[in-house]
């Protein structure tokens, strides 16, 4: 089964989850045996930028020690040859400058999405 995983809505958090649902289930699909991919657009792209540091969080004395690190998730699901796709223009759009994107992604215009969709059994938006 060859499944594309699309991701718009960036991930808002909560206190119990430290990763993005649909990276952290994407990456057991394709430890299930699925071909899996992922497709970043609209405030998603900002997954792609290196380094991001989340502040601490924390109430009272709990604190949340294992903040998300998605450029990470991804750059791990990269090195599992899980293929990661973002659209160029949301990129351009949020003004994010290509030398602070993680490599490995594959960049494709907005008029280019239907044609990678042909290339799929399922795609799932999420």
């Amino acid at each position: 089964m060859k499944v594309l995983n699309i991701v718009e809505t960036a991930y808002r958090a909560t206190l119990e989850e430290q990763d993005d649902t649909i990276l952290w289930l994407s990456q057991s699909f394709q430890d299930a045996g699925v071909d899996i991919s992922i497709l970043l657009r609209g405030n998603a792209v900002n997954y792609l930028v290196k380094e991001q540091k989340p502040f601490n969080l924390h109430f009272g004395t709990w604190k949340q020690t294992q903040p998300p690190e998605l450029d990470r998730d991804l750059e791990i699901m990269i090195d599992k040859d899980i293929s990661v796709y973002a659209v160029a223009e949301d990129i351009q759009e949020r003004a994010l400058l290509q030398e602070r994107l993680i490599d490995g992604v594959s960049l494709i215009e907005k008029s280019q999405v239907a044609q990678l969709f042909e290339q799929f059994e399922y795609v799932w938006h999420w």
